[in-house]
């Protein structure tokens, strides 16, 4: 805003909103104080001042909230905070128990945390957004809670069994005397089953039913029921204690399960932020120190030796080495840095020593916005869940409305009280598990058991409902689609004298752990190599020593025209490399005084065995490829040309990754679906983004050269 008209067509715009009792804006500061009336939306109002041509200025706050337990308690947190005067827009993650809110001004994070626990529902802020939230906090015992409730109950439940064999009588015989029964029952209903008591409770002073209040009722009833048959009936034969025993261990059994399947989710972003080394090593006044990452400042001198992680995004100042960034770009091959150029935390530094200037900390850097990005997605709620949520704000209530029906109708009309009980608990008994909470779990259970007998590990519901539909595959390219590891592709000797050419790169790189000397290695197996003296690395440009009293240097193109030596002749050949992406080394040998070629070296990522096979099938099932990949467009369009792949998008960052997806599936037809396939960091927040993430783990459970981005992607992802 410039002027007083800018602060008049503001507070037009804001008081057309409706709930909006009065606005005022404060020129000098940019502020918009708004009086909420009944009904206010700060959506709406961030809309109207937009439209009006101006942006409302906003605060995104994260809080830690405890004790949910499934989508109604999502919806409950939600519906809480959009209540708070303020809220634009806030979305609660199940998964890693947090809520993200974004506030008109500067934000109340007291408020939010007021109206959260409102609603019964433990809450506390975190730091800022984007910054590692802690996972969710794993209560102690719960699958020895299940497996005492399944011990208490199998006695009240195995004498059922004899039915079919030996009758009732069997079945009566069988049976604990009444006492027996309440005994073990009581431990289940009440100590066990407490947490169903605590989440109903909360639910009902906050106005609305959960599958928990329902569980607790139903139980309740049987529990009681029972007691009144054994006490006052007198009917020993029409206990029910193992109904509601057997109830609660099903619904226990499947509660542990939601949440190891919660934590496993959480384990992407802890993966994520363990890319990041917990101390850096810092030049300050003269002097180096380690110091504990959590203490760097903009601006602090890094001091990053080879073979370690960058601790934080930064600008190189002094040094030269090659930095492996495989993991958050996708580019296949180590990438030369020097003084100038920017280099992200996380990376792998290579042989040489660097001084980095901090540039981005914490929740600005890299690293942590592709977790912020693997969080909003993993937040995305599952087409069964959204359904869910719908039925289960009115199946409560209809459920003891049937109950209350079958009480009134059989002791009303019939006159047959007992039986208007004994069939109102039925009601509840039958309604409490429920086919949303059982037998869904089951059937994906079944269905995720028979995949991973065949090598595809299912992680995620929503895979398995949305893979049918799936119209688009977007496949990454290094280390899905390829190997993941360069190799030496092609050579060419001056003389023709190829393993000569071998045999003297493999002597100069012995004792290299370089990707490209590893690949120069291999493919020099089987051929001698003579002895190397003085080899040192020459930092940005490649290697020299000297071979049988010669001077030899095995580097870059680059370097050999530092040196004087001539490439007219295989010009020509090389540049047709460079086209398909891959990198090339020459090998130089000096000659009184001059340099001279002996010849030259290309590597590149090979495709996986089958890839083609794989694309050609889902080809013709009418499944459409699209490669997208952090790598060169060279080395990306020679894959897809090779594959069979017409559309490619190469050289793309990890958050244009996501949005490409999200572009993809946004000019399908309602109801079709798009695929991401990944390996790596670089592709955790199109994994997560897509409506099926499908990872590609090692065949053989080898380690990925180059860190943990097949585990990020693994967890990413709802499909491996």
């Amino acid at each position: 805003m410039s002027c007083a008209s800018c602060t008049a067509r503001v507070e037009k715009a804001a008081r057309a909103v409706p709930g909006v009792a009065e606005a005022s804006v404060n020129l000098a500061t940019e502020s918009l104080s708004v009086t909420p009336g009944p009904g206010f939306d700060a959506l709406a109002l961030e809309r109207a001042v937009e439209q009006a041509g101006y942006a409302l200025p906003t605060t995104t706050l994260m809080l830690a909230v405890h004790d949910m337990t499934c989508a109604s308690c999502v919806g409950r947190v939600e519906k809480a905070l959009s209540r708070v005067a303020g809220v634009v827009e806030a979305t609660v993650n199940l998964a890693t128990e947090t809520a993200q809110v974004r506030m008109a001004g500067a934000g109340d994070a007291a408020a939010l945390v007021a109206a959260v626990r409102a609603a019964g529902y433990g809450a506390e802020p975190l730091q800022a957004a984007g910054t590692a939230a802690p996972p969710p906090a794993r209560r102690v015992g719960e699958g020895t809670r299940v497996v005492l409730a399944a011990l208490l109950s199998a006695p009240l439940f195995l004498p059922m069994l004899l039915w079919p064999i030996g009758g009732a009588g069997a079945m009566h015989a069988a049976m604990l005397p009444a006492w027996a029964q309440a005994l073990l029952a009581a431990p289940v209903q009440f100590v066990l089953g407490a947490r169903f008591y605590r989440a109903g409770w909360a639910a009902l002073r906050a106005g609305t039913g959960n599958m928990d209040l329902l569980v607790s009722l139903g139980t309740s009833a049987a529990f009681g029921l029972s007691l009144w048959q054994w006490l006052v009936a007198q009917n020993p034969h029409a206990l029910y204690f193992e109904g509601s025993a057997v109830v609660i261990t099903l619904v226990l059994l499947g509660k542990w399960l939601e949440a190891r399947a919660r934590r496993q989710t959480t384990a992407a972003l802890q993966a994520l932020r363990a890319l990041r080394p917990e101390t850096a090593r810092v030049r300050r006044d003269g002097a180096e120190r380690d110091i504990a990452v959590a203490e760097l400042v903009r601006g602090d001198v890094l001091v990053v030796r080879g073979g370690e992680r960058l601790p934080a995004d930064g600008v190189v100042i002094e040094g030269t080495s090659a930095v492996d960034e495989s993991l958050l770009t996708g580019e296949s091959l180590p990438v030369p840095r020097t003084v100038g150029d920017r280099v992200a935390g996380g990376s792998l530094n290579g042989e040489g020593l660097l001084l980095v200037r901090a540039t981005a900390l914490g929740a600005e850097s890299l690293l942590s916005r592709i977790v912020r990005l693997v969080e909003t997605a993993q937040g995305r709620k599952a087409p069964i869940q959204r359904l869910v949520d719908r039925v289960s704000a009115v199946f409560v209530p209809a459920v003891v409305a049937v109950a209350l029906l079958a009480l009134l109708g059989w002791g009303l009309v019939a006159g047959d009280w007992p039986a208007g009980v004994l069939n109102a608990v039925a009601v509840l008994v039958i309604a409490c598990p429920c086919a949303l909470g059982l037998a869904t779990p089951a059937a994906i259970m079944a269905g995720t058991g028979v995949a991973a007998r065949r090598g595809v590990r299912v992680k995620d519901a929503e895979a398995l409902e949305r893979a049918h539909a799936v119209a688009v595959v977007a496949w990454d390219k290094t280390g899905t689609l390829t190997e993941g590891r360069p190799r030496l592709v092609a050579s060419a000797a001056i003389d023709g004298d190829r393993p000569r050419l071998l045999a003297l790169a493999a002597a100069l790189q012995a004792a290299s752990t370089h990707p490209l000397a590893r690949a120069v290695l291999d493919a020099a197996a089987g051929h001698p190599a003579p002895a190397a003296e003085g080899v040192k690395l020459v930092p940005g440009h490649g290697v020299e020593g000297r071979i049988d009293g010669r001077r030899a240097c095995l580097g870059s193109v680059r370097w050999m025209g530092l040196l004087g030596v001539a490439l007219d002749g295989v010009a020509d050949a090389m540049a047709a490399e460079q086209a398909q992406g891959r990198s090339l080394s020459c090998l130089a040998l000096e000659h009184d005084g001059h340099w001279q070629l002996v010849g030259w070296l290309a590597f590149g990522d090979r495709a996986k065995a089958g890839a083609a096979e794989a694309i050609a099938t889902l080809a013709r099932q009418g499944v459409r490829s699209v490669l997208i990949s952090g790598d060169n467009a060279g080395a990306a369009r020679h894959l897809a040309a090779e594959l069979g792949i017409d559309e490619v998008h190469a050289e793309v960052l990890p958050a244009d990754k996501a949005r490409l997806v999200a572009s993809l599936h946004a000019a399908l037809p309602k109801g079709r679906a798009v695929a991401m396939v990944g390996d790596g960091v670089n592709d955790a927040p199109a994994l997560a983004a897509a409506d099926v993430g499908i990872a590609m783990a090692p065949a053989d459970g080898a380690a990925v050269p180059g860190g943990g981005g097949s585990d990020v992607a693994m967890q990413a992802a709802g499909i491996t």
